[in-house]
């Protein structure tokens, strides 16, 4: 595998609130979360219940940020999507972990391989983490994270439910 994952906030909230947060551990041979990532993370404690214990499982993989590259602060994104690109981009061989539309349309410039959390729920299906994929979708979504639901439909579909 020799795989090596930066987490960018929203998919890290996101199964943080589902409590799957173990399969990006299981996943890859390594997790990466950028100290900017974590402090995104942190402001949102009076909000989210689950952040705690987010911001707990998250510390053991906190990495210090990098110098945002020009190229990526040219794109306006926030400063996690920018720590995670910069970083993925500096280390070949790391997947940024985003689920952002205009955050994966920057990594897609750099040629950065990238997953966003639908796609590692198919991943964990099909190694055999979950047994379904739909269950823990629909999850995500009544907790906040959005998806285009005909892009759900489609994965779903491709992993036979």
């Amino acid at each position: 595998m020799n795989e090596i994952w930066v987490v960018n906030a929203s998919p890290l909230i996101a199964l943080g609130r589902v409590g799957q947060l173990e399969l990006l551990d299981r996943l890859c041979d390594r997790v990466l979360i950028p100290d900017r990532v974590i402090a995104e993370v942190a402001r949102g404690k009076r909000k989210d219940p689950s952040a705690p214990a987010t911001l707990q499982w998250a510390g053991r993989f906190a990495t210090r940020d990098v110098d945002v590259l020009d190229f990526v602060a040219g794109w306006d994104l926030g400063a996690g999507e920018s720590q995670v690109i910069s970083l993925c981009y500096r280390v070949e061989g790391m997947r940024a972990v985003l689920d952002d539309g205009e955050a994966r349309r920057c990594a897609a410039t750099l040629v950065i391989p990238m997953i966003g959390t639908l796609g590692i729920l198919l991943r964990a299906k099909k190694r055999g983490f979950i047994p379904e994929v739909r269950p823990v979708a629909e999850s995500l979504l009544r907790n906040g994270l959005y998806f285009d639901r005909a892009l759900m439909d489609r994965a779903l579909a491709a992993c036979g439910e």
